[in-house]
């Protein structure tokens, strides 16, 4: 046997669905794992052409890609999913990946490791646009924690097969808009109170990231909610989202990151000398002051 084996592999692990990905969506899937770990090779090597003190937002950003590689070779395997009940049936029903069955069935594929990735990276994300714009921790902390109320819901909603569901997606819009509005408004001003580096910064990856946003309720309600558009053609929603809200994303956040300090941020990240004439100058203190300073060493 030869090309991409893994729903014949993998067929009927987790269940088989009436609707599932074809091959095609299956090579679609395995494409953006490769995306995504390229994207994560880079980002961990550009790191290293930074002091250790300033590549925390490439290790996030890295963190995020290398996330997103695992959910990918998942789906790609046809692994990490579950066959659930539709509210909407549509089209004709019969195995997933039989030739012809592009019409909806009684049971759709739903990858739960698609929520999995969400529900790790999209936090990540926000940590690193939030930890641009100088906003306070709390803010960032309750962000984060809205967040991952989106995601879940998002989740429960994918696996209620009854009108419920649009209950699930109606919390996680709420959360979103509360996202978007700390993103748009109160990240906006303390991004431009810093330096016009963050400010440039912060307004481009801002407003792209949550304008991307936006869009993968319109995929989850063609796709997991409405059961309207065909699982590979959901793969290729979601696949180019998540190219273009994280490695694409990341890159810029990176780039506009070239000139930003992160002590400029507020960010006091220590290095092993830093933190070896910290506890030499405590030392001294706690013994009368009697220290010349000439064992302090600057981060590198």
């Amino acid at each position: 046997m030869s090309g991409n084996q893994a729903l014949n592999i993998n067929y009927g692990i987790g269940g088989t669905p009436d609707l599932g990905i074809t091959t095609h969506g299956s090579d679609w899937y395995w494409a953006v794992t490769s995306v995504m770990g390229a994207a994560t090779l880079v980002f961990m090597g550009l790191s290293f052409t930074r002091p250790r003190t300033e590549r925390l937002f490439y290790y996030i950003t890295a963190s995020v890609t290398l996330v997103a590689t695992i959910a990918y070779y998942s789906m790609g395997s046809n692994l990490g999913q579950v066959p659930i009940g539709v509210e909407f049936p549509r089209g004709t029903t019969g195995p997933a990946n039989n030739a012809g069955s592009s019409g909806a069935g009684g049971t759709r594929e739903i990858f739960y490791a698609r929520y999995i990735d969400w529900v790790i990276t999209t936090p990540l994300l926000l940590l690193d646009l939030l930890l641009t714009s100088g906003m306070p921790w709390p803010t960032i902390l309750v962000t984060m924690l809205v967040d991952e109320v989106m995601v879940v819901t998002g989740l429960l909603g994918a696996l209620t097969r009854t009108t419920y569901k649009w209950g699930y997606w109606t919390i996680g819009m709420v959360a979103l808009f509360y996202i978007v509005y700390v993103v748009v408004g109160p990240g906006r001003k303390y991004a431009s109170a810093i330096n016009t580096d963050v400010q440039r910064s912060y307004n481009i990856t801002g407003p792209m990231l949550m304008f991307l946003w936006l869009l993968y309720p319109i995929a989850w309600g063609l796709a997991e909610g409405g059961n309207v558009i065909h699982p590979d053609s959901e793969a290729v929603f979601y696949g180019v989202l998540d190219i273009l809200a994280k490695p694409i994303w990341g890159a810029i956040l990176i780039w506009g990151h070239r000139n930003i300090h992160p002590a400029t941020l507020g960010l006091r990240i220590h290095d092993v000398g830093e933190l070896r004439s910290i506890e030499t100058e405590k030392h001294a203190h706690n013994n009368g002051g009697l220290h010349n300073g000439n064992n302090s060493t600057p981060a590198v």
